[in-house]
């Protein structure tokens, strides 16, 4: 997963995910502008293993976190930005700061399916577990990216056992995907969400709070 390299930024000039525009508008008799992007909406899937009392996320390399960490320590990449050629990255961070842990989660790309059909699909693809549409508990939905993207993001709850799990996940190779199947202990997963040395979403956090606040209540007392 760490194994990166041969680095190099340019602009984009087309994506099958992201398209930029620029709205004009008035507000309160002011002119304004704001650049923004559209993008997919998406689920996520908060899931816990019952036979061992833990969650079970992601771990994967994010470009884009990776390339905030870059500008951090090496703003003059990004001083060209505006001509065609930037300067090569000749001593490259260490991939592991662009590693995150995120909950199981895909973007909303096949319009024939459900937001749980493809939230089932993603949990099978990603962490290897077979779960049906009855198996999730809809939490909520909320806006993530609201200054760049406003894309809505759909969070379920997924109980799994060791008997669902039929593969090891890791997403699909075919697709670029290279995803680290997770386990978070029940006992830790408190002291993981706040731990600033596990880079991680907002959506492992809010998450975790959800399930001490939700369901450990309700599971047997040992």
């Amino acid at each position: 997963m760490e194994a990166i390299e041969e680095l190099a930024v340019q602009p984009c000039t087309s994506s099958l995910y992201l398209r930029p525009f620029r709205l004009s508008y008035r507000q309160n008799g002011a002119k304004k502008f704001w650049d923004f992007m559209r993008t997919h909406d998406s689920v996520s899937i908060l899931i816990f293993n019952t036979s061992r009392q833990c969650f079970v996320v992601v771990k994967q390399f994010r470009p884009a976190v990776y390339m905030c960490e870059i500008e951090r320590h090496q703003p003059q990449v990004f001083e060209n930005q505006d001509k065609e050629s930037f300067p090569s990255l000749e001593n490259p961070l260490p991939a592991v700061v662009g590693v995150t842990y995120e909950l199981c989660a895909g973007i909303v790309d096949k319009p024939g399916l459900s937001l749980e059909e493809i939230a089932c699909e993603e949990v099978l693809e990603e962490c290897g577990y077979r779960v049906s549409i009855g198996d999730l508990r809809r939490i909520t939905s909320y806006r993530s990216g609201v200054g760049v993207t406003g894309s809505r993001q759909t969070l379920f709850y997924a109980e799994v056992n060791d008997q669902m799990r039929t593969s090891g996940g890791g997403g699909q190779p075919e697709e670029g995907e290279l995803i680290e199947v997770v386990e978070i202990p029940l006992a830790e997963s408190m002291k993981f969400a706040y731990d600033e040395t596990f880079p991680k979403t907002m959506g492992v956090i809010f998450s975790f709070m959800w399930f001490h606040n939700n369901i450990a209540p309700k599971l047997p007392k040992k």
